[in-house]
């Protein structure tokens, strides 16, 4: 029979405005409701190089070191989202006590004149998932990164029947004859495809899909770093390392479809306008269209883009805005959260709209950015 571990004695004090950013990067990890128990939870382990936080739910593990005068050196587990629903609740500044005298007692949090007691479960019972062997390595800056997951993340299925396309597919592929690591998403009404030069160790990896939770969860932790992000995956699992935090996830066990046939490549009739102009006026007139479809009718003509909605409830609305047309005028209707969510990641002056007719595809481009390309699928208004 396995000998269990023994639930070690611990006693630190750490400064509250940095455990609080870490509860706050780990427990968001924790599901709220779990039938596994030890799930709820999340590990702390007290050592000579400061505190460790790990939480898990399975799928996703993250886990974080923060500074700490550590007197007794162990281990525990404690509520993942209580713990961090009290810290919050602290004054800023507090200096915070943690200590649990091991066995089955509870862990002592005390701050000021306030003491808590959390009841723990036994450490040896929380999972570790284990994270095999990484066939590739590479390093993102922190700035690609966040450019990668805010491109293309709007894009990912909530459909969980269509699993596969609940995540970022990211692979390494040739533009122009040029190495480049792209990040594509699509929930089959609109598509976002972006890249980058490829890194340096990534030629050659496996095709994945990251999990919409993972997506969410790395895109909190990189918000605020500088740092470059170490890379590291198989085809069944990611690693991403950077400062104190390690987050390791499974992948997407599923094929992603061939997207590149989505995309046309032979719409001819170009439209440029003024991006901030147009998501300000495609906003406005969509305020009148009914809540389910946000259906609005782009009208384009020489010179001209007219938006248009209608509903028999709220009435009718017009906006004309200039635009540059040259081809025969055209109308079409598209979905205005999802045409704005589009505009939301155009980062120049001016957006590309290649049409072809009332009934296909439109495809969006940054005029002053080559990096992208949007796809967005056409309504009935």
């Amino acid at each position: 029979m396995a000998s269990r571990l023994v639930q070690v004695p611990m006693k630190l004090t750490l400064e509250r405005t940095a455990f609080l950013k870490s509860l706050g990067h780990v427990q968001s990890v924790v599901e709220r409701r779990n039938t596994i128990p030890i799930l709820s939870n999340l590990r702390m382990t007290a050592s000579a190089e400061g505190l460790g936080l790990n939480a898990t739910d399975m799928d996703l593990e993250i886990t974080e070191s923060i500074p700490a005068t550590v007197s007794q050196p162990g281990a525990t587990t404690a509520p993942a989202h209580t713990l961090y629903d009290i810290v919050r609740k602290l004054p800023d500044g507090s200096q915070v006590e943690l200590s649990h005298e091991g066995g089955d007692g509870p862990l002592v949090l005390r701050a000021g004149r306030s003491r808590f007691q959390l009841a723990c479960l036994p450490v040896d019972d929380f999972p570790v998932m284990s994270p095999g062997d990484f066939s590739h390595s590479f390093v993102l800056p922190a700035a690609d990164l966040r450019a990668l997951i805010d491109r293309t993340r709007f894009a990912i299925s909530t459909e969980e029947t269509r699993y596969y396309l609940n995540g970022i597919f990211l692979h390494a592929t040739e533009a122009a004859g040029q190495p480049v690591l792209r990040a594509v998403a699509t929930d089959g009404h609109r598509l976002a495809c972006v890249e980058i030069p490829l890194p340096e160790g990534a030629a050659g990896m496996p095709a994945v899909i990251v999990p919409r939770k993972t997506v969410t969860e790395l895109r909190k932790l990189v918000e605020e770093t500088g740092m470059v992000v170490n890379v590291s995956l198989s085809e069944h699992k990611i690693r991403f390392a950077f400062d104190d935090v390690c987050l390791i996830s499974k992948l997407i066990d599923g094929k992603f479809p061939d997207y590149e046939r989505v995309i046309p490549t032979d719409n001819d009739k170009i439209l440029e306008v003024a991006r901030q102009p147009f998501a300000q006026a495609t906003d406005r007139v969509a305020a009148i269209s009914t809540e389910k479809s946000r259906a609005i009718k782009v009208a384009v003509a020489a010179g001209t883009l007219t938006l248009s909605a209608s509903s028999p409830e709220a009435g009718s609305a017009v906006e004309e805005i200039e635009a540059s047309y040259g081809a025969t005028p055209l109308e079409i209707g598209f979905n205005a959260r999802y045409l704005l969510d589009i505009l939301d990641q155009v980062k120049g002056d001016a957006v590309r709209l290649h049409l072809a007719d009332s009934s296909s595809p439109t495809v969006l481009r940054d005029a002053a950015d080559a990096s992208a390309v949007y796809v967005l699928m056409p309504m009935r208004v």
